[in-house]
């Protein structure tokens, strides 16, 4: 047996090897238990062993561990608090203990898809909805008309029809296309050399991530003018999409070329001095850690370390800078707030934030505002894509229905969250829109939206 994560690794893809890794790691989670209301992955593993002689793991068949596995949507909140996860390296405990199970399951879902263990289906879905930057380039072009078969009714003869051709599900609301991509409108706007005024001091490369370029423009409007409203200069990443579909999906050979290929360009980006910032959870994780576990090397080591959260960033120098004299904020963040400041905001904290160790940044930094913020620690269950796919409806919209009344409980004025796809979720069983923090914080500085 091989505790491996490391895709380049001649045992990694070994399956007989990694099945044997995967049922030692399901007898250390069976001792624990610690994880059993965290999705539903570690219940029907642990129902499954009950029905086992003796409750051991290595008695599962292959069909077990994947009906195990393929449960898993990659939102990582399990290496949270694990006492055996080994990413943390704990101490006093049996090394032959430890466990990794959020790579231990990407490994499971690339031994699956190279090993030929997906069907048509499930291969055919992933090959089209994977290839996020083709479909919103189409999407954005031809908006007018997407948009309406994406809005139509759930279970619609259209939207069963899209469920069939994309796998897709023909019931979740699916977040429509912008007509202009955030790249046309930054470029339309002139860049920092056009925009630069006396307060500069610092410069950023914005990672717009796919999300942003092509369905949610607006937070990156407001991400710009927030960030040169605190003299931080904003220019625009060359590097593609982050490539995580492909990684969540198991085709480590696709998301191992854009990951490359993203590395490079985002090093030579920071080497021209500036830093990465990512206003997209899954996004920024993939850059983050992701890059350093599947491309590895000094640059992998560079992105990783000049990566940043969007609000991350600036929670950083209002830790770090901001100073008072005279009554006023000095050096660091502005904290003149002119615009709208809501009494009372309820924000969700995202499962990719809260496995970086950010889970309340950007709670925090909306309370600079003075508004009273609550935080709700709930997986949505989108993470990526996951959520939208055609067969996994039952159980996204369960988690979502659980968070949207968690969330409805606090009696928030407005609701915030980073992750778009996970906002798109809340608003299908809430009918209330988040807003993403830095839009909250925008409009608290009296920045009004794009026309």
């Amino acid at each position: 047996m091989t505790v491996t994560y490391q895709p380049g690794d001649p045992a990694y893809f070994d399956e007989a090897d990694a099945r044997r890794e995967m049922a030692r790691s399901f007898d250390v989670c069976n001792g624990c238990q610690r994880c059993s209301d965290l999705c539903g992955v570690f219940p029907s593993l642990f129902e499954r062993l009950a029905q086992i002689p003796e409750g051991r793991a290595d008695h599962m068949t292959p069909a077990d561990q994947d009906a195990i596995a393929e449960q898993c949507f990659h939102c990582s909140l399990c290496s949270i608090g694990c006492p055996y996860f080994s990413g943390v390296s704990p101490t006093g405990v049996d090394p032959d203990t430890l466990v990794d199970f959020p790579r231990l399951m990407v490994r499971a879902a690339a031994i699956r898809h190279r090993g030929g263990h997906l069907a048509p289906t499930e291969r055919f879905t992933s090959s089209v909805i994977n290839r996020t930057a083709l479909l919103g380039g189409l999407g954005v072009r031809a908006s007018g008309v997407v948009n309406r078969i994406i809005g139509s009714q759930p279970e619609s003869m259209t939207r069963r029809t899209v469920a069939k051709v994309t796998g897709i599900s023909a019931v979740r609301l699916i977040p429509p296309y912008a007509r202009q991509r955030f790249s046309t409108w930054f470029a339309k706007r002139g860049g920092p050399a056009e925009r630069r005024t006396s307060g500069t001091r610092r410069q950023v490369t914005v990672f717009p991530t796919c999300t942003v370029e092509y369905l949610q423009p607006e937070i990156g409007h407001d991400l710009v003018k927030v960030y040169e409203r605190n003299g931080i200069d904003c220019s625009l990443s060359t590097a593609g999409c982050c490539g995580a579909p492909w990684l969540h999906s198991g085709d480590l050979d696709r998301f191992g070329a854009i990951a490359a290929k993203n590395v490079k360009i985002l090093a030579e980006e920071i080497r021209a001095g500036t830093e990465i910032v990512v206003p997209q959870p899954t996004c920024g994780m993939i850059l983050k850690q992701a890059y350093l576990d599947y491309v590895g090397g000094d640059d992998a080591d560079l992105v990783a370390a000049h990566s940043f959260d969007a609000t991350e960033y600036l929670w950083r120098i209002a830790q770090t800078e901001n100073t008072e004299i005279d009554g006023e904020s000095k050096g660091g963040l502005d904290l003149r707030f002119e615009g709208r400041i809501p009494a009372q905001v309820t924000y969700h904290s995202a499962c990719h934030l809260r496995a970086q160790g950010l889970a309340r940044t950007s709670a925090d930094l909306l309370a600079l505002t003075g508004a009273k913020v609550s935080v709700v620690e709930q997986c949505s269950g989108t993470d990526g894509l996951w959520g939208l796919r055609r067969g996994n409806e039952g159980t996204a919209i369960a988690m979502a229905k659980a968070l949207g009344a968690a969330l409805e409980a606090t009696g928030g004025e407005i609701l915030s969250g980073d992750c778009h796809l996970a906002n798109t979720a809340i608003t299908e069983v809430t009918s209330q829109v988040p807003q993403h923090p830095l839009q909250v914080l925008a409009r608290a500085y009296g920045i009004h939206p794009e026309p």
